[in-house]
């Protein structure tokens, strides 16, 4: 194998596909990325046995062949390059190492041979569909927080993608929740998604369809069977197993009657709570709402610290309630809300509270309360 690649080209490529790599392995080839070079182009491939990615870029071939090298290695190497430089990879004869020139510069990496390198094939697609790039980013970055991260619940380790129909009209819908607090966003189903069966997207993949949404093309083609997803992003193609198990009736936990109605200017909310949970323990984190006409109260009690409390003016006019909820859950939904504005539907100090923009929003959190 010869080839001589931009260095910017063969960077951008490796950036996409090198994260997979899990820095620690004990099965020395996942350690490496496959490089195979092919007519006028070369394509990258990462795995862990979960998840896979693929990109394909051009370069100048002047001799086909494929191999496989340390991912982290190569990516340090090019990475420290300097900027407009040209890279040739080449191979010669039945050596197992592959030397990798730049300028003055000459490395020489060991290699495994590409055969044993794994495939990770999706396997019978059943679904297809397109998604707006900044649409499938609006379902992630609005779920993300919400994913547990507690292994025993594995079921809850992703996001929940799934349509549903609303009122005569299918909705594609992605939920996350770890017990304490749930998420979820919906927009209008695409075409070809009607039908597919509701999947557990991994927290890993999630994270890095995240990082090539950001980077990627306009449209974002999502395949689908019952235990893969693809996603192809231009000429960078993400696979990932999906998590096997029964995502939980998330419906049962969205309360449907609460009717005291509070809202708040987001920023100054967020700030209120922000100040006084600086009193509260790392391990509670706990913050009480204390709730009158137009008023609304956030005070901390910390027995080995001491005590804070804020007053700030709300539309509210249902009444005392006295609310707990952990302050880093209530800052991380208000993160996500999109107005000036929170609006929270409340019913006792013992059941969830409804938070969205405005009623009737697409993005709806539900969080449960503590008792303070």
């Amino acid at each position: 194998m010869k080839v001589t690649v931009e260095r910017a080209a063969l960077l951008r490529s490796l950036g996409h596909v090198h994260r997979v790599v899990e820095r620690r392995n004990t099965i020395p080839i996942l350690s490496n990325i496959l490089i195979r070079a092919e007519e006028s182009s070369v394509r990258l491939k990462a795995t862990d046995l979960d998840l896979e990615v693929t990109e394909r870029f051009a370069a100048d071939v002047e001799q086909a062949g494929a191999t496989t090298i340390p991912a982290y290695m190569l990516y340090d190497i090019i990475r420290k390059l300097p900027d407009g430089a040209q890279v040739s990879l080449e191979m010669t004869g039945d050596t197992n190492t592959m030397v990798i020139r730049s300028g003055r510069s000459r490395f020489t990496l060991q290699t495994l041979p590409d055969s044993d390198f794994p495939d990770l094939a999706a396997g019978d697609i059943g679904h297809q569909f397109s998604l707006p790039s900044a649409e499938l980013r609006r379902l992630i970055e609005k779920t993300q927080f919400a994913i547990s991260t507690e292994e025993t619940r594995y079921y809850l380790n992703g996001i929940y993608l799934h349509t549903i129909d609303v009122l005569g009209h299918t909705m594609l819908r992605a939920v996350a929740t770890d017990g304490h607090r749930l998420a979820r966003v919906e927009t209008d189903a695409p075409e070809g998604s009607s039908g597919m069966p509701g999947v557990i997207v991994p927290r890993k993949a999630v994270s890095e369809i995240l990082k090539l949404v950001e980077s990627g093309s306009d449209n974002v083609t999502i395949e689908l069977s019952s235990t893969k997803i693809r996603l192809t992003f231009g000429e960078v193609v993400l696979t990932s197993k999906l998590i096997d198990g029964t995502f939980p009736d998330y419906q049962r936990v969205i309360p449907m009657a609460n009717d005291k109605l509070l809202t708040v200017d987001k920023a100054e909310f967020t700030s209120a709570v922000d100040r006084v949970s600086t009193i509260s323990s790392e391990r509670s984190r706990a913050v009480k709402m204390t709730l009158d006409d137009h008023k609304l109260t956030l005070s901390v009690v910390n027995p080995d610290s001491g005590s804070a409390t804020e007053e700030i003016e709300v539309d509210y006019d249902q009444g005392a309630l006295e609310i707990g909820f952990n302050a880093r859950y209530l800052l991380d939904i208000c993160a996500e809300l999109d107005s000036d504005t929170a609006f929270l539907k409340l019913a006792d100090s013992g059941s969830p509270t409804l938070v969205q923009d405005r009623e009737g929003a697409s993005a709806l959190y539900v969080l449960m309360p503590m008792r303070v």
